[in-house]
């Protein structure tokens, strides 16, 4: 049995394991403007993590993420997190309105976990422009009044309030700007007559278009007009609409109608005869994704339409008429995409503790689980669960970002390895679903005394054998691992025969070799016993 000092040492050890694997998780969010300089504070997650400088070595703090560079970093002196490479949130998030990165703080002492989400702001670091620096609009001198052309749309890789605002147009004797917005598409103008034009007395008059973001100062961009001055052709096609709306769900086949553009034109005759043609499609080639009948008006689906790609066209279409020279009339078309559930959930696991002890706690965490779908609205809301009997649970930290927990007791001698199947399923009809295995290994920990093969050995001897004879090997077995199952042996100290016994035989502590430390004579000694333990 194990004498008392030895226990102490036991339970010791085994509450200094149990504070060692004292996990926990949780969110923090801060937020910092792109292209701040490198060192720029960010935070205080030393703070924020409840620390003192004091504790900034001793827990081991690091800062972990999945991204090719380090953005950020920790001043282990102070525990302020900082930018520690250039950003752009043009280059992070090109696509989307709300821009954000996501690191992990890891402490080791005691190990814990915390999810670090950094909103990046967007500044004003991008002016307005446009695809092309001049533009030519061609106009029939009898003109009427009032008649609108539709301008190049300026583009601007900021977003919010830092994006395109509105336009101004040089002042001039016949066109006047008018802006237009469509719910959230962009900021668009259309060059309006306000007063008859004479080719004769001007063939080509020059304009300048500026574009305006919403930054404090704005930056502007500019763009070139052309105005050729035309004769002949006195009625312009006139489209019954002049916004058309339609929807169209994605992966829609080729060959889809979307509808039929309708103009008409009072001329006779080549000047009455329309031509339906696309204008311009702004960064994306609506060629590839649409096509437009020049004869009917008829708009069809050539591509593949994606919602996640794209979740709505808004398309500039004409109607020419043959005239010489021609007539147009312009109008838009905003086509909202339907999204369909063709995206199943991606699992994504990271930050994996393993081997994890024997003895962990219930609620010590393994790994950080992360679900993403493709999809919006309810085809992209997901939901994960464990898929089997297995010590371990999943919990729900913030949106789609999930901790595995140990759940129940490990035993390794049982059970040595775990493969945790995790199945994310999302909520579209039907439903797509994926999986992930999660292997998790089960470290040893000294929990199995050692044990002898036989509690009573009977040992024979031959009298005069000389001093130093092995007389016997003791052998155990122990259920643990390595050290854990290495045994030492020695005498038990049971009774005044001992010290008798100890100068007849001694046991090798580390082999168990039982060696003769005299000769024995059996007329004077035939039997004798000891413990040994």
């Amino acid at each position: 049995m194990a004498t008392r000092e030895q226990w102490e040492n036991i339970l010791g050890l085994f509450f200094t394991l149990l504070c060692l694997c004292d996990w926990s998780v949780a969110q923090i969010t801060y937020s910092v403007s792109e292209e701040v300089d490198k060192g720029t504070s960010v935070g205080n997650l030393a703070k924020d993590l409840d620390l003192n400088v004091q504790q900034l070595h001793s827990t081991g703090l690091q800062i972990t993420s999945e991204y090719s560079k380090r953005y950020f970093d920790i001043n282990r002196e102070s525990g302020v997190l900082f930018v520690s490479e250039r950003i752009d949130r043009e280059e992070l998030c090109s696509n989307t309105v709300k821009c954000y990165l996501n690191i992990e703080a890891v402490l080791s002492n005691p190990r814990s976990l915390h999810r670090i989400e950094i909103v990046i702001n967007d500044i004003n670091d991008n002016a307005p422009s446009f695809l092309e620096e001049i533009t030519t609009i061609d106009m029939s001198e009898s003109s009427y009044v009032g008649e609108r052309h539709p301008l190049p749309i300026a583009h601007d890789a900021d977003v919010g309030a830092n994006s395109v605002k509105t336009y101004k147009l040089n002042p001039n004797d016949y066109f006047s700007l008018d802006i237009q917005s469509i719910g959230d598409q962009s900021v668009s103008a259309e060059l309006v007559l306000q007063k008859a034009l004479d080719r004769e007395k001007e063939a080509v008059i020059e304009l300048t278009l500026t574009a305006f973001d919403g930054g404090k100062p704005p930056k502007t961009g500019s763009l070139q007009i052309h105005v050729n001055v035309l004769d002949a052709n006195d009625n312009s096609p006139l489209f019954s609409k002049t916004l058309y709306k339609v929807q169209v769900v994605e992966n829609a086949n080729v060959g889809t109608t979307l509808l039929t553009l309708t103009a008409t034109d009072f001329d006779d005759s080549i000047n009455g005869q329309i031509v339906y043609s696309f204008t311009e499609g702004g960064r994306l080639n609506l060629d590839e994704i649409f096509d437009l009948n020049a004869d009917s008006g008829e708009i069809i689906v050539k591509g593949n339409i994606d919602f996640e790609e794209n979740k709505a066209y808004e398309i500039r279409v004409q109607a020419r008429d043959k005239g010489n020279p021609p007539r147009s009339a312009h109008s838009k078309v905003l086509v909202e995409v339907i999204d369909v559930n063709d995206n199943a959930p991606e699992i994504s696991v990271s930050s994996l503790m393993s081997p994890v002890k024997e003895d962990a706690e219930i609620g010590t965490a393994v790994a950080m689980v992360t679900i993403t779908d493709k999809d919006g609205g309810k085809n992209g809301l997901t939901n994960l669960k464990i898929t089997g009997p297995v010590p371990f649970k999943l919990k729900s930290n913030y949106k789609n970002y999930y901790s595995l927990l140990v759940d129940g007791p490990l035993d390794r001698e049982r059970v040595s390895q775990f493969n945790v199947s995790i199945t994310a399923t999302d909520e579209g009809t039907p439903s797509l679903s994926s999986k992930s295995v999660i292997t998790v290994q089960v470290s040893d920990v000294n929990d199995n005394p050692p044990r002898f093969l036989e509690p009573l050995i009977n040992v024979y001897v031959k009298e005069n054998s000389p001093i130093g004879t092995t007389i016997h090997v003791l052998t155990t077995l122990d259920s643990d691992l390595n050290e854990n199952a290495k045994a030492r042996y020695h005498l038990i100290n049971s009774s005044p025969k001992t010290t008798q016994i100890a100068s007849m035989v001694n046991i090798n502590s580390e082999t168990g070799d039982i060696v003769s430390l005299q000769s024995f004579n059996y007329e004077e000694l035939n039997t004798f016993q000891f413990k040994v333990q």
